[in-house]
């Protein structure tokens, strides 16, 4: 970090913020596999379909929800960082702002996965399991074993790519001096990538099987 420069003022703050409120990313991901595992469980998703809803219909609610979390998540982001940037002595900047638009992909992709885990298991234990397992270890154990093959390699994984876009703002220096920067335009177009698979196959999922 360059001495004088604060990561709570402009325009670092937006960086930091969004940086921090990464690690929360998981929360919302466990209400949305409880809130489509329960429709499994007590079998109102067949009911609503039953009371006229298409199965289009009733799994779009669900991806709107997904969508719907992730804007709350980031308005609550930026008015964080917005807070803490107007107590610091900075002068106010839009310069950074991009890592906001960076958190709401990045949130929107562990919503989506947290979906397409409670459509593919349908038991909310088993999914709280394997969301938890793969997020918090797997994914980065995947991501070492393929960078150290590969340079960079792991940074393309489904949830790592989006992490990647918002680099931890304390230490961005000394990653920039140890290790290779990952191309972040292709992180941004990975990430959309698995935005549209992660959907795809949860609608094709939810048609295909049966209620």
């Amino acid at each position: 970090m360059v001495i004088g420069v604060s990561p709570f003022g402009f325009p670092d703050v937006w960086k930091t913020v969004s940086y921090m409120s990464s690690f929360l990313n998981i929360l919302p991901g466990f209400l949305i596999i409880l809130l489509t595992t329960n429709e499994y469980s007590y079998k109102t998703h067949r009911q609503n379909i039953i009371d006229g809803w298409s199965r289009k219909q009733f799994i779009r609610q669900k991806i709107i929800l997904c969508e719907i979390f992730a804007i709350i998540s980031t308005i609550v982001t930026a008015i964080t960082a917005l807070g803490f940037g107007l107590l610091s002595d900075k002068a106010f900047t839009w310069g950074g702002f991009k890592y906001i638009g960076y958190f709401f992909i990045q949130a929107l992709s562990y919503n989506l996965f947290a979906l397409l885990l409670a459509v593919l298991i349908k038991r909310g234990g088993l999914a709280f399991g394997v969301y938890f397992l793969y997020t918090a270890v797997l994914e980065t154990l995947f991501s070492n074993i393929l960078s150290h093959y590969s340079t960079n390699a792991g940074r393309y994984l489904p949830l790592e790519a989006s992490d990647n876009l918002i680099p931890p703002p304390v230490l961005e220096n000394v990653q920039k001096t140890f290790t290779t920067i990952p191309d972040y335009q292709l992180l941004f177009f990975a990430s959309l990538i698995y935005l549209i698979i992660f959907q795809v196959i949860i609608r094709w999922k939810f048609l295909k099987s049966d209620l």
